[in-house]
C-alpha cells in the first residue's frame, strides 16, 4: 500500500499530472494551503483537480484556507484536521492544520498554545494504532524544514516537543516553501516536500507493518 501527500497548492495545480503514481495509489493526503486566502469554491476547484487524478483524498486547511474551506473538505467527509482516520489496518493519520501567527496576517492563523493543545487532543484520539503519521501543516522549530532564506528558524515549539514526546513513524509538514527537505527528531522522520509548483511530494508506503516515506520530485 502506498499514498501521495502533498501540499503547499495554493491554486496551482498543473504538476499534479506529473506525480508518478498518484492515480494508483491508495489515497492522497493534503497538508494545507490550498489555496490564496480562498473560499469554498476556491477550495472546490482544487480539490476537484486532484480528484481527476486520484478521488480518495484526505485533507485540512492550512494558514491560507478560509472557513470556507475547511467547510467544504468537512462537506466531502476528507477532513483530516484535528481527527484521527484509519488508512489500513494498525495505521492511523492524524491530522493538524492552520498555523501560529505570521507577519502576513493569513485566515488560518491561532495562538502556539492552541496549537499544542490541538496536538494533544488529537493524539488522544489515536488510541490503538500500531503505527501513526502526523500530518502537520506547521512544521517543528529548529529543524532543515522550518528555515528561511535568510537562515531563521520559524517553526514551532509546540510541534517539535510534541514529536519528541509521541515519536510517530512519520510526520508530514509544510508551511515553508523555501525549507523542502527531510529531517529527524529521534526516531521520527520529518518531510516537507515545498510547494506542488516545485514539484515535491511524499510517498508513503506501509508493507503491514513498518511505515517507510521519501521525499520525491516530479
Amino acid at each position: 500500500m502506498y499514498w501521495i501527500a502533498f501540499g503547499d497548492i495554493h491554486e496551482s495545480t498543473g504538476l499534479l499530472g506529473s506525480v508518478p503514481g498518484l492515480a494508483e495509489a491508495d489515497g492522497v493526503i493534503v497538508t494545507g494551503d490550498l489555496t490564496n486566502r480562498g473560499g469554498h469554491e476556491a477550495g472546490k476547484r482544487v480539490l476537484d483537480a486532484v480528484a481527476r487524478f486520484n478521488p480518495r483524498i484526505l485533507a485540512q486547511p492550512g494558514n491560507m484556507d478560509s472557513d470556507g474551506v475547511t467547510a467544504y473538505i468537512r462537506e466531502q467527509d476528507m477532513d483530516i484536521h484535528l481527527r484521527v482516520r484509519e488508512l489500513a489496518p494498525g495505521l492511523g493519520l492524524m491530522g493538524v492544520g492552520l498555523s501560529t501567527p505570521t507577519p502576513f496576517g493569513t485566515p488560518g492563523e491561532v495562538p502556539e498554545s492552541t496549537l499544542a493543545g490541538w496536538l494533544d487532543q488529537t493524539h488522544a484520539l489515536a488510541n490503538g494504532f500500531k503505527q501513526l503519521i502526523c500530518v502537520i501543516h506547521e512544521p517543528p522549530l529548529d529543524t532543515t524544514v522550518d528555515r528561511l532564506d535568510n537562515g531563521q528558524h520559524v517553526g514551532s515549539p509546540g510541534v517539535r516537543a510534541f514529536l519528541e514526546r509521541v515519536q510517530p513513524a512519520l510526520a508530514v509538514t509544510g508551511h515553508i516553501h523555501e525549507a523542502a527537505g527531510v529531517d529527524r527528531i529521534g526516531d521520527t522522520p520529518v518531510i516537507n516536500p515545498g510547494m506542488l509548483a516545485g514539484g515535491g511530494f511524499v510517498r508513503i508506503d506501509f508493507d503491514g507493518e513498518t511505515v517507510t516515506a521519501s521525499l520525491e520530485s516530479v
